[in-house]
């Protein structure tokens, strides 16, 4: 019998009608909504340094745009790097024990963020080293999918995928949402620490905040904890192991050293790139983080060997390298915007040109400047409510169809969105701006959605049985690194005062990923033909 409550299933066959009807789909439906607020949480707390660099510009923290910026790349592409290794862990360490452990270790970030904010002069590096542990969140997407997908028959396989991928998504709105309403109070009483005083007006979802008001902005990393604690018991004790999928995953001490061992070998890496970007550029640091962690990857001994060599593979079919473009497209954009947009809304916004003393135009505080704390939520809500809907016209019409309508459609809103972000940090009143700029970003999330979708469809039919699992964990960690790019460049053209050379920058790479995708899907007498 396999349903048992937690440990090692033994026997797993969901092929099998009897079997799955039986007692299969109760154990995978089990799995499956203790994976979801796992990787839900995950999301959240991966995201988290939107919201929080937003509300420490507000508060005053003497740290310049670029600084908070940096916080949100670091996070960015600790949490993509992490998910190169994290796609191997089921195999070797097992799922109720992989997930257990990657989600009990979110309260590491979690507790030692709050604490260092509650310190307005706690060091930067201690804010970087936090950001980096956040990764472990992205990192975890990886091993979640991974995990999922050994629960359920082919016939199931979209329901189940679908389900974690697309409410673990929901992670970012949760967090954009939730944040702002727990710093105006304070949860944890005298063990949470002092209020900080707001300098800057801020908001929530359900009001305006002004400024001298009381905020425990400590709380966006403490809050966590209250479902971080509830989802570990409930991983160890309600989660499984598969034997059909993991032979040997040893003791759960030897399983957690072996989880620990490789995701810090993805943190050294992770590490090792974003000092490497002093001193060869952000393009030549990218590439050397993921050559690094593959490197390290390969060297290590033991049962993992197998699945580098199977990963390694795909990198000889062309098909996994357009993909793997496409597929930054559109996950790397959608989070990449989740992370960006809240600090640029406070940047591009929070300011307003005017007249000096000298008579010279200078940049002073925009006393009704909307909130990002209030907005930046819509897109990623939107994107992430959408991307079912991305699938089933998918199917409908064809992945590369629909991957090359919403890559027309993110060159266009791309353009427009530069153009009204340059008119609106240029303007005395930026405010009139705002609503253009929201429907744009709007539009943006709800295209990249849809082809996550879209993408996700056309890896199915592209692939075949072997491949397909590979290069899905390879382009999901390759376009997790749109998390780090976005706010690094976004970051870096508005503290240059050109905030739309980074739209036009991504609508020049959205103008490519049309040809790509036409060159290898669309045109006549190709290859492979996925209309």
């Amino acid at each position: 019998m396999a349903n048992q409550r937690a440990g090692t299933i033994e026997h797993w066959d969901v092929e099998n009608k009897e079997f799955w009807e039986r007692e299969g789909r109760t154990i995978a439906n089990r799995n499956l909504w203790i994976s979801i607020p796992s990787l839900l949480a995950g999301f959240a707390v991966w995201m988290m340094w939107g919201m929080i660099t937003t509300q420490m510009a507000n508060l005053g923290f003497s740290y310049s745009n670029e600084q908070l910026f940096a916080l949100v790349a670091i996070a960015g592409l600790s949490g993509a790097t992490l998910r190169i290794p994290a796609s191997f862990m089921i195999r070797i360490a097992g799922g109720r024990n992989t997930v257990f452990l990657t989600t009990a270790m979110l309260m590491i970030p979690a507790v030692g963020t709050g604490i260092a904010l509650m310190n307005p002069h706690t060091p930067f590096w201690v804010f970087q080293l936090m950001a980096l542990l956040s990764g472990i969140g992205g990192g975890n997407f990886a091993c979640s999918m991974s995990n999922i997908s050994t629960f359920f028959p082919k016939s199931q396989q979209g329901y189940g995928l679908g389900m974690n991928a697309g409410l673990g998504n929901f992670g970012v709105t949760t967090m954009q949402i939730l944040i702002p309403l727990v710093m105006t109070v304070g949860l944890f009483g005298a063990i949470g620490g002092e209020p900080m005083i707001l300098q800057n007006a801020s908001g929530t979802l359900i009001g305006r905040i002004e400024a001298g008001s009381e905020t425990w902005i400590q709380n966006a990393g403490f809050v966590w904890l209250f479902l971080l604690i509830p989802l570990a018991f409930a991983g160890w004790f309600g989660l499984n192991n598969l034997k059909v999928v993991t032979p040997d995953p040893g003791h759960p001490l030897a399983a957690f050293g072996k989880i620990t061992g490789l995701y810090l070998i993805a943190l050294f890496t992770a590490a090792v790139g974003i000092y490497a970007m002093a001193f060869i550029g952000m393009w030549l640091a990218l590439p050397l983080t993921i050559l690094l962690t593959l490197g390290l990857l390969r060297l290590l001994p033991g049962s993992i060997q197998p699945n580098i060599k199977n990963q390694f593979k795909i990198f000889s079919n062309k098909h996994t390298w357009s993909m793997t473009i496409l597929y930054i497209l559109t996950f790397g954009s959608f989070i990449g915007f989740s992370a960006a947009l809240p600090l640029s809304i406070s940047v591009i916004f929070g300011k307003m040109m005017a007249v000096g003393a000298d008579g010279e135009l200078i940049r002073i505080a925009n006393p009704n400047a909307p909130s990002a704390l209030t907005w930046a939520w819509i897109g990623p809500f939107v994107g992430a409510l959408i991307r079912p809907v991305g699938g089933w016209i998918s199917d409908k019409f064809g992945g590369s169809v629909v991957t090359q309508i919403i890559s027309a459609v993110m060159v266009v809103a791309s353009v427009v969105t530069g153009y009204v972000m340059m008119q609106a940090y240029n303007s005395t009143n930026p405010n009139e701006y705002f609503m253009v700029f929201m429907v744009l970003f709007v539009v943006l999330f709800a295209a990249s959605g849809i082809g996550n979708g879209s993408t996700f469809r056309s890896i199915g039919y592209i692939f075949d049985q072997q491949q397909k699992g590979p290069v899905l964990g390879w382009t999901s960690a390759v376009a997790a690194y749109g998390a780090f790019i976005a706010p690094k460049v976004m970051g870096g053209q508005i503290s240059a005062g050109t905030p739309e050379m980074a739209m036009y920058g991504f609508a020049v790479f959205y103008a490519l990923c049309m040809l790509i995708n036409w060159w290898f899907y669309l045109r006549k007498n190709v290859e492979i033909y996925n209309p």
